[in-house]
């Protein structure tokens, strides 16, 4: 069996890590060989967080180098484009359309590039782009993003649906778990 290697990428805040949680914690209860790292950066600042999550019959290293990501699930266009390199030529970006300016943005010492995505497509990326906010807003919090993202991921891994849905009842708090399932299924559409 081949490892598959995902990215979850975005920035700090938006509960990139509550994904990578989630998937690993499926993964393991679907008997594969995980192995996750996150790199956290200046998160706390709405920097760049990023999590390897590797998984098949026998992983030996979490780390994810150019070239061969399968996935890479990022939560903001320009962590799309950030990390788009690592993205092997075979895999695919699923993409959050939100824009989160980052702080040379918000400073006015840059400009935010409007077309990131249209220039991934220019460049032959697999994309699917999906406005994961208004998703999360419609299930009942702008903070279920990354389950919209990971229900998303879940259309191209051989995982069924109701897995997904045990992961979520095992990861995130128990009040939470109707308004993530209603996300996930939101995002599986």
């Amino acid at each position: 069996m081949k490892t598959t290697n995902i990215m979850i990428v975005g920035v700090g805040g938006q509960g990139s890590l509550l994904a990578s949680k989630l998937l690993g914690r499926l993964l393991l209860d679907e008997g594969y060989d995980v192995k996750v790292s996150e790199v956290h950066g200046m998160s706390q600042r709405g920097g760049s967080v990023v999590t390897y999550v590797r998984f098949g019959e026998r992983v030996f290293s979490p780390v994810i180098t150019e070239g061969e990501a399968d996935f890479i699930v990022s939560f903001e266009k320009l962590e799309a484009a950030r990390w788009a390199s690592c993205l092997s030529s075979t895999g695919r970006i699923i993409v959050n359309t939100q824009q989160i300016d980052p702080m040379p943005v918000l400073i006015g010492n840059a400009t935010y590039p409007e077309a990131v995505l249209d220039e991934l497509v220019a460049k032959g990326v697999a994309l699917d782009a999906v406005d994961a906010l208004s998703l999360a807003e419609e299930a009942g919090s702008a903070k279920a993003v990354n389950i919209v993202l990971m229900a998303r991921l879940a259309k191209y891994l051989s995982i069924p649906e109701e897995k997904w849905l045990t992961a979520i009842e095992k990861t995130v708090k128990p009040r939470f778990v109707e308004m993530n399932k209603k996300a996930f299924a939101l995002g599986y559409k």
